[in-house]
């Protein structure tokens, strides 16, 4: 997370104002900011979210510059804090689950990140659809100017590659894999900034653009100190639009903003959503793995022996982060040991009579911490006879189905081939799986429900002191304009 990430970074002695006093709006103050602000969003006309930190540490990612930050802790000489769960598991806020509303509504233009975390804006293909739309407009609405802890990216022929493990380094330094385009198989970097690093012209371009086109820039979470960055707000101003700062400490920049709320960003912006009558999306997580099936024949041509390997669709050395375990087993007709698998690479070796009749292979994959379900069973069919056909099917409509089907039940552990290709040497196949592993509702009743589960403790503390979301808007208004007009 943000603890390893700081651990990685090149030492520097000023990172900044750090450990600053946190203020809090009075309740009907908040109330009466965030129904400005709400008022600001549905009237721009071309809004940009601008977001740092602050907008992830109800995920359990911690800050740098807060009170229990990163760098205060550090300055304080005190231990830093635990992570609850792998990064790699964290689920959105409330916030980021709200923008996905807004850009879905058309409301959201560009998302600019400060964060490198991923969470900021996907940890996978289906965490924030602002990123990774199924119409396919991508990067365009998004400019990640630190990078992104879970992004390669390939020098030679520009090919990104997000993965569903941290990778272990920073700086753009190469990494221990290659690219898979072909014709390339340059080595990969990774693509988070180390203190030296210029943003790039490609993330930096657009992300001006956008500023200079905005009627509002909602500032999220950011201390707004980390130059160049902390002025592209700024940029706005020319054309007449207004910043808005949600933030609890004070920034630089409160003094240019229209608008500044000192608040916690997920009570804020829940209070918004409910008086713009917006609904905040459930987030559903898929992930995807591979099932591995090879053999050979024995040399006196009376056996096949055969593997299957449970893998990253990532490769092979890649590693499998959110499984724990695989318990392996066979139909009892077979008379075959049954087998656990611990470690990785997960990876099964039988042999079997040539003459045996096609089989199935049992599978109950084991989830590490953060999954909503505690694992999932698979039934893997096993013809010695394979095919070369390849089947691959429409993977965006297959994972829309399955985020459709765990809404709408809901739960999780569905699965789904997505595809699937024979292998020539050694003769085998390849299953790509997609598989539910985490569904969280934001609705208050939900969140309610939800609080006590070790998985959903974030969601707990986002329900803390929400705004009043029995109350529309527009009753908010009549409320106001009818006192006034009795007094």
């Amino acid at each position: 997370m943000s603890l390893g990430y700081a651990e990685k970074l090149s030492v520097i002695e000023d990172v900044g104002n750090v450990g600053m006093t946190e203020f809090f709006d009075p309740p009907h103050v908040l109330q009466e900011k965030a129904e400005q602000l709400a008022m600001m969003i549905q009237k721009s006309k071309h809004l940009v979210v601008f977001t740092g930190a602050g907008i992830s540490t109800s995920c359990g990612i911690p800050d740098f510059r807060g009170p229990k930050g990163i760098w205060t802790l550090q300055r304080q000489g005190k231990a830093l804090p635990e992570a609850s769960l792998p990064f790699h598991r964290a689920t959105p806020s409330t916030t980021h689950m709200a923008l996905v509303a807004l850009e879905k509504a058309g409301i959201l233009k560009f998302l600019i990140s400060q964060g490198f975390d991923s969470v900021s804006v996907s940890i996978c293909l289906n965490m924030l659809e602002c990123r990774w739309p199924a119409s396919g407009n991508a990067k365009g609405k998004l400019a990640e100017l630190h990078g992104d802890s879970f992004m390669e990216q390939c020098p030679s022929c520009g090919a990104e590659y997000l993965r569903d493990f941290e990778i272990e380094t920073i700086g753009l330094k190469e990494t221990t894999r290659r690219c898979s385009k072909a014709g390339c198989g340059a080595k990969l970097r990774d693509t988070v900034l180390d203190w030296e690093d210029a943003l790039p012209p490609k993330e930096m371009d657009p992300a001006e653009k956008h500023c200079r086109m905005a009627d509002v820039i909602l500032c999220l979470g950011t201390s707004l100190q980390i130059t160049p960055a902390c002025n592209l707000p700024l940029k706005c101003l020319k054309g007449g639009g207004k910043i808005v700062i949600v933030n609890l400490q004070k920034t630089p920049k409160d003094k240019k903003a229209s608008l500044v709320i000192h608040g916690r960003v997920d009570k804020v912006i829940t209070g918004v959503m409910n008086m713009l009558n917006m609904c905040i999306p459930p987030f559903v997580r898929i992930d995807l793995f591979q099932i591995i099936l090879a053999q050979a024949l024995s040399l006196d041509k009376k056996y096949v022996n055969w593997t299957i390997r449970i893998t990253s669709v990532h490769g092979k050395q890649a590693p499998l982060p959110f499984v724990k375990s695989v318990e392996v087993s066979f139909s009892e007709s077979l008379n075959m040991k049954a087998a656990v698998l611990h470690n990785q690479p997960l990876y099964l070796k039988r042999r079997t009579a040539r003459s045996i009749k096609p089989f199935d292979i049992f599978l109950k994959l084991n989830f590490s911490a953060g999954c909503k379900c505690s694992y999932t069973d698979l039934k893997i069919p096993v013809d010695f006879e394979v095919s070369t056909d390849c089947l691959k099917e429409d993977k965006d409509s297959i994972i829309q189905d399955l985020k459709d089907r765990a809404i709408k039940e809901p739960c999780c552990r569905q699965t789904a081939v997505v595809e699937r290709r024979a292998i020539l040497v050694p003769k085998g196949e390849v299953i790509v799986h997609a598989i539910v592993t985490n569904i969280i509702e934001y609705g208050s009743s939900s969140l309610e429900s939800k609080a006590s589960s070790p998985s959903n403790g974030s969601v707990k503390r986002r329900n803390e002191g929400l705004l009043d979301a029995g109350i529309s808007w527009k009753r908010r208004k009549a409320r106001k304009h009818n006192s006034r007009h009795r007094r």
